[in-house]
């Protein structure tokens, strides 16, 4: 009898049980985030964090019972199982580490042990804080990407987010406290887990995306005004123009300073450049362009500001006390804000770049360990959500978290050719910490002139996040597109031309990245992970799911400055060149030669790429006519892609205000069919109707043009959330290729 007990009570053991997710054995607890993300936490006392930091930012996702088991195995042993993982663990009273805690997972098809000790190898890189001061590469800094199949995300100093503000968290209890990315080929579940844990990457406005002009310089209103009627007389689109530190008063007398001078921080409009600043902004309006303004906040308000002193008497504060930058009192940076922002904001200033030069001097936010770079960033973002608008901050990478407050401000570069080559490969490689929106200084921010290389930059700009020219104090950095001599002004406008047509393609592919956090610039490894090639080419990325680029990153010859590169074309697919319409098979690596006006771009074939006619503001309002462009598949295919549209602006996308079109390709043979289906959504703005132009290669290589129309729905945005199946509109076209 004992002995048949002894077998009943070990086969009692060995069976699954249920056990509430987060998993606690004591003094450890295990979260299963997802299939591939794992949380380890270890605590003295038995008590856990459940508290959000910069980095784990949302705790809610959890597997539910049906997704996991846990089997007993006896002598407190157990094993977890995902869909992705086996996790066997020894609850021996100790922190996990390498005795009691391993993960099975499967990479290349065959069985491979994580465990959590940290020796980390293969790691594909990731973003680094900034590129001031460089010249060429330098190290990435290390992202949840490696060909390991698995990283680490150590949280366990991360100060803790408590009713929406910083503290410090208690450490001499709490441990350990690890997030596991074990997911073997599968990148995307990384950044996927990086989303779910994080925090999806918001929809951002979309007139971030489009053409920027930003220089340091000492500008008047007049003279930003002047430079938009150039862009218009001259033919060149502009959406956004940003004023560096000119537009503020520089006559403080005290203060940290920066860079050796104490007029970085400022608040007052230089009365002698922008004397009416309202006039000046609503004339920028008016011509459909957006305004940014440089911020350096790091010595706060100074006596010098006209604010200064209703400011000290709302702090409750002597004026003749010296009251330093404190983002760690919620209750001064929340008077902050309201003295230096929300009035320009009413003025109509549309965003805020946060240029932060001060981490010599407040490193961390004051008691906490957390930068106060990422601190304000994180402020910032909130600050602009203000009337219902999306956040928009423009800052530089501040790390693990930071993926929540897009742009990123790349830095002061040098004007070199390995630099561009880096800023290349950093764009697109960037997506293993969440770095997906680097905004560069395109053509460098200081250095020798070279125009030849800034046509090359401009280029890659075109195909970036937002094609954005900036540069330093210096007469000979003008970077006004229409400058140069006739060869370049022509190179440049079919640069500046492209990125204008292709802004529905654009918006559509940072729809895309809000939802699954693929990036819109993909490293090629994130697609084809079991290609060999696809790690060789660091210059080399998928801009969407549609275009192949390889921007030029050397000198010409002749005078056509022609320049070679070399491209690897994919397997699987077909890519036809986006200037000439020259027809490659997936599966080679060539050298492609370019002129000063192209650079090695492909569109994938079987695919319709929704684009617009150009127009001086790209990114201001949704186009009444989208132009399908599209070349023939390999073989016979059945392709669809979403055009996504919004108002572009405000938050309302949230509560359901947006639509999506199918635009589904379908070749059989020597005939193809375009579907155009558009589910029904509406959105502030959206066109009364529509009229689409398929613009397709046939087989002989010719181009043909088919175009129909399509009629809107116009319900109001509540429809969608209370019922799933909005009346469609459809649209159909027989193409004889």
């Amino acid at each position: 009898m004992r002995k048949f007990l002894s077998c009943l009570l070990l086969i009692l053991l060995s069976c699954c049980f249920c056990l509430a997710n987060p998993l606690v054995f004591g003094k450890s607890r295990i979260t299963l985030v997802s299939p591939t993300l794992v949380r380890l936490e270890y605590a003295l006392d038995g008590k856990f964090i459940d508290t959000p930091t910069l980095f784990a930012y949302d705790r809610t996702a959890l597997l539910q019972e049906d997704e996991f088991s846990v089997t007993a195995l006896g002598e407190d042993r157990y094993r977890i199982e995902t869909s992705a993982l086996t996790i066997d663990f020894w609850n021996n009273g100790y922190p996990f580490g390498e005795s009691n805690f391993k993960v099975l997972y499967h990479k290349n098809g065959k069985e491979k042990v994580f465990t959590n000790r940290g020796i980390y190898n293969e790691n594909l890189g990731a973003s680094i804080a900034t590129l001031d001061k460089l010249d060429g590469p330098v190290p990435l800094g290390d992202g949840v990407l490696a060909r390991s199949g698995w990283y680490i995300v150590d949280d366990e100093g991360s100060d803790l987010l408590e009713n929406g503000w910083i503290r410090p968290r208690a450490m001499e209890r709490h441990i350990q406290d690890q997030y596991c990315f074990v997911y073997g080929d599968d990148y995307k579940a990384a950044l996927k887990d990086l989303g779910t844990i994080g925090g999806p990457i918001p929809m951002t406005r979309r007139h971030i995306h489009g053409i920027w002009f930003s220089r340091y310089w000492d500008y008047s209103a007049e003279d930003l005004l002047s430079i938009v009627d150039e862009y218009d007389a001259n033919g060149f689109p502009l959406d956004n123009v940003v004023v560096d530190m000119g537009w503020h008063e520089n006559d403080a007398l005290t203060g940290s300073g920066g860079s050796g001078k104490l007029y970085w921080t400022g608040y007052d409009w230089n009365g002698e450049y922008f004397p009416n600043p309202e006039k000046f902004l609503s004339r920028m309006h008016s011509e459909g362009i957006k305004v940014s303004l440089n911020d350096h906040p790091h010595d706060g308000i100074r006596p010098s500001e006209s604010i200064y002193p209703e400011f000290m008497e709302k702090m409750g504060i002597p004026q003749d006390s010296i009251l330093l930058f404190s983002p760690q009192d919620s209750i001064y940076m929340k008077n902050f804000f309201a003295f230096t922002h929300d009035g320009k904001n009413s003025q109509g200033v549309d965003f805020w770049w946060l240029d932060w030069q001060q981490n010599h001097i407040y490193p961390t936010v004051p008691g906490c360990r957390t930068t106060t770079l990422k601190w304000l960033n994180e402020l910032y973002f909130r600050q602009s959500q203000k009337s219902n608008l999306r956040g928009c901050t423009f800052s530089r990478w501040a790390g693990w978290g930071d993926h929540r407050h897009p742009v990123q401000f790349s830095g002061d570069a040098h004007i070199t050719w390995p630099m561009l080559e880096f800023e290349i490969k950093i764009s697109s490689y960037g997506c293993g910490d969440g770095c997906y929106y680097w905004v560069h200084d395109i053509g460098g921010f200081k250095g020798t002139p070279d125009p030849e290389l800034n046509v090359r930059w401009t280029q890659f700009g075109a195909l970036s996040a937002a094609l954005r020219i900036h540069s330093t104090k210096n007469a000979k950095l003008d970077r006004r597109p229409y400058l140069g001599n006739m060869d370049e002004v022509s190179a440049m406008r079919k640069a500046y031309g492209l990125r204008a047509e292709i802004m529905p393609y654009v918006y559509s592919s940072v729809r895309q990245v809000h939802e699954t956090m693929i990036p819109l610039s993909r490293p090629l490894f994130l697609e084809y992970p079991q290609e060999e090639e696809a790690y060789r080419h660091e210059q080399e990325y998928l801009f969407g799911d549609l275009l192949l680029c390889r921007p030029v990153t050397s000198k010409g010859e002749g005078p056509d400055k022609i320049a070679s590169s070399t491209v690897w074309f994919p397997s699987g697919d077909v890519w036809y060149d986006w200037f000439t319409g020259e027809r490659f098979k997936g599966g080679q690596t060539l050298e492609i030669s370019k002129p000063l006006d192209q650079f090695p771009l492909y569109q994938k074939g079987g695919w319709l790429l929704p684009m617009q006619e150009y127009c001086p503001r790209p990114s201001l309002d949704n186009p009444q006519t989208i132009i399908l462009k599209v070349y023939p598949s390999e073989g016979d295919c059945d392709n669809s892609y979403i055009l996504y549209e919004d108002d572009g602006l405000t938050r309302e996308y949230e509560k359901g205000c947006y639509c999506k079109t199918t635009l589904r390709y379908i070749q059989s043979g020597s005939k193809a069919k375009v579907e155009i289906t558009e589910d029904g959504g509406t959105y502030d703005g959206k066109p009364a109707s529509r009229e689409y132009i398929v613009k397709y290669m046939k087989l002989d290589g010719t181009w043909g043009n088919a175009n129909t129309s399509l009629h809107s729905y116009k319900p109001n945005c509540a429809t969608r959330a209370s019922n799933s199946s909005l009346p469609q509109r459809a649209a159909f076209l027989n193409l004889a290729l």
